[in-house]
């Protein structure tokens, strides 16, 4: 086992071990602020003041997406390179609005945050610095919107609730998947009672990211790749979670009591590693590491007594899936690998709903803001037009004052099945307890309100043709 690996695990360990006890005990006001960012409301931002800082993959694609959105203002682009800066500004001063201010350099984003009044910041860096960022941009004073996973060990995730909750700032994690079309479709499914009371629900991120992951250009110095090195766990949960846990009402009248994690050995990784070594340099130091496993399963069980599995395998040569299975005391849908909806009291619930009755239902169940949206949102592009949504969403919620889709709580949950998928299979897929990030508020905070009561109405430029080359999910 490799030192760095081994290092990481023993603080896994230890964090995981004292959140087990948070959420049992009282928390002093020292330590923990009462305030509760479920539903919370921050005042109205008519034009939303933003920067964002990580310009590689995803934030170039943030960078074009947000051209297309009225109601905001690209203040600052961020990033260690300062061709990707002057590269995205010029794209901002192309789409024919202010140029905004450009930093660079590992320590950029810092003097972005000291110079500038910011409303919202926009974090697309590698993992590690999710959490550090989104801390430093809310004590600054900032909205938080952040790609996955919001941090990495139990530790920190306190700590971007607690500042969330003393700073009254908003601390979105980006989890773009609960924005795709059929997940919206069966968020409002469930909540209009379509499946009855839900059961059991899976997700997962099954895709094969091999050669990326190995690629020199596509993560910065391999930053990717290092993780996969460093983290023996479920390293990218959230794209699975995120959309179940949004139907089973988690954080919202129902808690993720327990985990447990089992991982495959390694079967394509390190092969992948000796095999580049052997007629290219760049790859001799990685030929030697121990790569986290093929296939992660995660069981969690709520304290009302149902289950959720997620898997994690970007290594093996298979079909792309994300899952999204919901079952239900009357009804079932799953989008992979073969989108369907079944109900009891269709031949006993032994079958699929034929197509065209499927796309009534999907057509009746759409939520109004895909309804308004939906369209513009694939023309500008960004995973089939999700990111878009997510992106509008964000900010008309911050323009009109209204709580966001994904608070500071899903946030950390989500995250929190890195470390302890980590923890749990180095102890031999032992069982443990999950922290209450709600600290008991889960009981009484309401489900996710898809509707546009009370906003809806930020606007969208005219769209001149759809986005290209992002990865798709």
């Amino acid at each position: 086992m490799d030192s760095s690996r081994r290092s990481f695990l023993k603080q896994a360990s230890l964090l995981s071990s004292l959140a087990i006890s948070l959420p049992n005990i009282v928390h002093s006001g020292t330590a923990f602020s009462s305030n509760n960012m479920c539903g919370f409301r921050a005042p109205k931002i008519d034009q939303v003041r933003m920067a964002i800082v990580g310009l590689g993959n995803r934030g170039s694609g943030a960078v074009s997406r947000f051209t297309y959105i009225e109601g905001v203002t690209i203040v600052a682009l961020c990033d260690r390179h300062e061709d990707r800066v002057q590269q995205e500004q010029q794209k901002v001063k192309d789409a024919g609005l202010q140029a905004p201010k450009t930093y660079s350099g590992d320590e950029g984003w810092k003097k972005m945050l000291s110079e500038n009044e910011l409303d919202l910041v926009y974090i697309c860096t590698p993992w590690d610095l999710h959490a550090p960022m989104s801390i430093a941009a809310m004590q600054a004073g900032a909205h938080v919107g952040c790609e996955v996973p919001i941090g990495l060990t139990v530790k920190e995730l306190w700590k971007v609730v607690q500042v969330s909750e003393q700073t009254q700032k908003h601390c979105m994690m980006l989890e773009n998947c609960c924005y795709d079309f059929f997940e919206l479709i069966t968020l409002n499914m469930v909540q209009q009672g379509l499946f009855g009371e839900l059961i059991h629900a899976e997700g997962a991120y099954i895709h094969d990211l091999l050669d990326l992951n190995f690629s020199k250009t596509y993560y910065d110095d391999f930053w990717r790749l290092k993780e996969n090195i460093r983290l023996h766990g479920n390293l990218y949960p959230t794209h699975g979670i995120g959309p179940i846990a949004q139907c089973m009402n988690i954080n919202r009248g129902d808690q993720i009591a327990t985990l447990v994690n089992m991982q495959s050995a390694d079967f394509h990784m390190r092969a992948k590693a000796s095999e580049l070594a052997a007629t290219d340099a760049d790859f001799a130091p990685f030929a030697s590491k121990s790569y986290r496993g093929n296939m992660n399963t995660t069981l969690m069980r709520t304290q009302k007594g149902k289950t959720l599995m997620i898997q994690h395998d970007v290594s093996s040569p298979r079909p792309y899936s994300r899952i999204h299975l919901l079952s239900g005391t009357i009804g079932f849908a799953q989008k992979y690998p073969t989108k369907g909806l079944s109900f009891k009291d269709y031949k006993d619930g032994h079958a699929w709903l034929p197509q065209e009755e499927m796309a009534e239902l999907e057509a009746k169940y759409t939520p109004d803001m895909v309804k308004l949206i939906g369209e513009q949102a694939k023309a500008v592009g960004g995973h089939g037009g999700m990111d878009f949504i997510m992106d509008w969403r964000l900010i008309d919620c911050l323009r009109n004052g209204l709580p966001l889709d994904q608070d500071v709580y899903d946030a950390a949950s989500w995250s929190a099945i890195i470390p302890l998928s980590i923890q749990s299979s180095a102890q031999n897929s032992r069982q443990l307890n999950f922290p209450d990030f709600t600290k008991g508020n889960w009981k009484n905070n309401k489900p996710v309100n898809l509707s546009l009561a009370g906003g809806g109405n930020t606007k969208i430029r005219a769209v001149a043709k759809a986005s290209e080359g992002q990865l798709q999910v």
